[in-house]
């Protein structure tokens, strides 16, 4: 590999020339080339937009990954050029752990087969965030990214050469301040004191030598002024594509929105499946229910108080005449259910329900209904009336007005 010496040296008398120059200015002992305001502005904004960027871009992943060992890793990957190996998920691990832990009870007993259908609901939803942090790191993160390693590297890059530029300038612009002033003062005071003509001839020469120099100088001014020109142009023109990163940025930020959108609505969607079949499964509890109350009758008062469940107060049908043993049996036709003659309650729907087959009641968020038990009927399920329709809803789709 060639040395050369002369470049060397090139480069270290500029350098030392810059830092001179950049010393001077901090001290308030050389004048500084400013940008025009509205180069100001665009530099100020290109700042803005770089450090609110990376401030988003690391909430972002903390958010999809809340695990900085995990985000170490998937970093070091994404350093090596490799792909990041697949993670499971909290929901399906515990999916997974639901489904075991229904073999050991017994998958045909309440308990277990509730395990399974909570496990299977919990591996739907590790499912759809893991959709959705694919889907936002490609769509959100991927772009903010490619910004800061690429897009505000190449500003920094020019915007540091500009400074360079400056600099350079400014350097010139001193230099030639100086040499116009000595060869002032030597064109001004020619030393004609002397009889002999040899101090005439040296001062002559002297003003001549300023005169080339002050020449010298203002050819490098020109060329620096060019250069700093040029160069103001070329950071200017990539400040302004600021406004087509917003741009960018906004579309991407869309596509955020729209995927955590659907991410929380398959959540929703999947919670409230999940919370007909427990509807659906609760009348395996009543064998438990019967036990705790065969228990409560053959304790004491203050013992039968504290192991009875909590039951909501709702009226309940004395008796209901014509339709002897339905409700004991598990067969409940509304229709043939009449409604207490006083005690009922008015209820507000929450959420929307659709009735699993004849004799529940579908819903819709937001109505009114009227609301009664039957004896030894469900808690958690209440015969609905609404208008000349009547059928069984769950309680969690209601709350129950004075």
């Amino acid at each position: 590999m060639e040395f050369n010496v002369k470049k060397l040296a090139s480069d270290a008398g500029v350098f030392f020339s810059r830092a001179m120059q950049f010393t001077e200015e901090k001290l308030g002992q050389a004048e500084k080339t400013e940008l025009d305001a509205h180069f100001e502005n665009l530099l100020a904004r290109a700042d803005c937009t770089k450090n609110w960027t990376e401030k988003i871009l690391r909430q972002t992943e903390v958010l999809l990954q809340p695990n900085p060992s995990a985000r170490v890793e998937e970093f070091l990957y994404e350093k090596l050029d490799r792909k990041v190996p697949s993670r499971v998920t909290n929901g399906e691990l515990l999916a997974q752990y639901m489904t075991e832990a229904a073999s050991d009870f017994g998958p045909g007993t309440p308990y277990g087969k509730t395990l399974i259908k909570v496990g299977e609901t919990q591996r739907r939803l590790g499912a759809a965030e893991r959709e959705f942090i694919h889907s936002a790191s490609i769509n959100f993160l991927t772009p903010l990214r490619n910004f800061l390693e690429g897009d505000w590297r190449t500003i920094s890059k020019e915007r540091r050469i500009l400074q360079n530029r400056r600099l350079d300038l400014d350097a010139c612009k001193a230099r030639l301040k100086k040499a116009k002033a000595a060869e002032a003062k030597a064109a001004a005071v020619p030393d004609f004191q002397e009889t002999r003509p040899r101090n005439y001839v040296l001062s002559a020469s002297a003003s001549a030598l300023w005169s080339d120099e002050v020449e010298k100088a203002e050819h490098e001014l020109r060329l620096t002024q060019t250069e700093f020109d040029r160069q103001a142009e070329v950071t200017r023109l990539l400040l302004e594509g600021i406004s087509s990163t917003h741009v960018n940025h906004l579309r991407c930020l869309h596509e955020f929105v729209e995927s955590q959108t659907n991410y929380y609505a398959q959540c929703y969607q999947f919670m409230l499946d999940l919370q007909k079949q427990l509807g659906r499964f609760s009348g395996t509890f009543v064998g438990n229910a019967e036990s705790a109350s065969s228990t409560a009758a053959t304790s004491p008062p203050a013992v039968a108080a504290a192991t009875l469940p909590a039951v909501p107060t709702i009226p309940v049908v004395p008796t209901i005449v014509g339709v002897p043993n339905t409700v004991a049996e598990g067969v409940l036709n509304p229709n043939e259910v009449k409604p207490p003659a006083s005690g009922t309650r008015r209820a507000r729907v929450l959420y929307d329900y659709e009735a699993a087959d004849s004799t529940e009641l579908a819903l819709l968020a937001d109505e009114m209904i009227t609301v009664y038990s039957l004896p030894g009927m469900d808690p958690d399920w209440l015969i609905g009336e609404r208008g000349n329709q009547k059928g069984k809803v769950p309680v969690t789709y209601l709350e129950l007005l004075s």
